[in-house]
């Protein structure tokens, strides 16, 4: 493990003006997405939207890392360049989900645990070889009655550290993500909870499978009150219990924190990421506070695309313009 390699590579993925786009949509989603514009789920069309993406002019300035999906990490252009080396060439650092997915966790019905720690290593070094310098495993955790358990929140910790520790093995910095999902109608108090009990859990267990923690992002939910619920907490009050949260929970030592939007509508996340950075500014926090969005980076440019040639203009410049507003709220100067 070279450590300072990890940290330099940490360090560039929160850059001060920049974030993580998360391009790693499993078969399943992305079919949803292009379902939504009418656009049949093709290996061509996948790859003609993503290279669209990677190759928007200026997107460097605001974007720093692409998270990839297995088949993206493996495509040529349509130029036949790799897709790798596009990114390369716009000075973006290649990244790859590596889990499995999530099946239900035996004796917990309600409750899901991630698979693909199963020939992890092998992997892990393939997508190092292919060019990935980062990866990323997907964790969820549930709120509701009696739930998150111990149980649940121990094996998808357990499984986040072994990953973690297999990804700086393999010359990779790891970005850890449990992700305590919106659905339902908790209150701000309850998401708060949750994320609290299952960091707590997380980082025991990193530190416990000697994780070298500088090394190492973490991909956390904002702590937000439930999509359904009737009164949904503003901003500055999502600042407030996301700040509190992670100063009791995450480690100084950790490099940086990329929020994962979570299915929040774009105009929320970004002003929820805005308050958070501005909070922890006046507060003096010890993390990097970027993004690592999917859906709110997309949506815009994908229903411009359409699927259609003619309109790659239009879509990289919803692309580019919103990966601007994203950053103006990483560093706290949104809107």
């Amino acid at each position: 493990m070279d450590k300072q390699q990890l940290v330099e590579t940490a360090q560039a993925l929160v850059a001060n003006t920049k974030g993580i786009l998360a391009a790693d949509e499993s078969g399943g989603t992305i079919k949803r997405r292009f379902d939504s514009i009418n656009v049949e789920s093709t290996e061509e069309n996948r790859r003609d939207y993503r290279e669209m993406l990677f190759r928007t002019v200026g997107a460097s300035e605001y974007i720093s890392g692409v998270i990839l999906f297995d088949e993206t990490i493996r495509q040529n252009g349509a130029d036949g360049t790799p897709l790798v080396k596009v990114l390369e060439n716009q000075g973006i650092i290649p990244g790859i989900k590596v889990d499995k997915g999530t099946q239900a966790l035996p004796g917990a019905p309600d409750e899901l645990v991630t698979e693909g720690l199963d020939g992890l290593r092998d992997r892990l070094n393939e997508y190092y070889e292919l060019g990935a310098r980062f990866t990323k495993w997907r964790a969820v955790i549930s709120i509701g009655d009696d739930i998150p358990s111990n149980y649940c929140v121990a094996a998808n910790a357990h499984a986040l550290a072994r990953f973690a520790a297999l990804s700086q093995e393999a010359g990779l910095v790891p970005i850890v993500e449990p992700e305590v999902l919106r659905d339902g109608d908790h209150s701000i108090e309850d998401c708060f909870e949750a994320s609290e009990f299952t960091l707590h859990e997380v980082y025991r267990q990193l530190v416990e499978q000697k994780v070298f923690l500088e090394g190492t992002l973490l991909k956390p939910s904002m702590i937000i009150t439930g999509g359904s619920a009737s009164d949904r907490a503003k901003p500055q009050e999502v600042a407030k219990q996301s700040i509190d949260c992670f100063k009791r929970s995450v480690p100084a030592a950790v490099t940086g924190l990329v929020f994962l939007s979570g299915g929040e509508a774009d105009d929320s996340v970004t002003s929820n990421l805005n308050a958070i950075n501005q909070r922890a500014a006046e507060e003096g926090a010890p993390w990097e506070l970027s993004f690592s969005f999917g859906r709110s980076l997309q949506g815009e440019p994908l229903k411009a695309w359409a699927g259609k040639s003619e309109n790659l203009e239009l879509a990289t410049n919803a692309f580019y313009n919103r990966a601007m507003l994203t950053s103006a709220a990483r560093q706290g100067k949104g809107v």
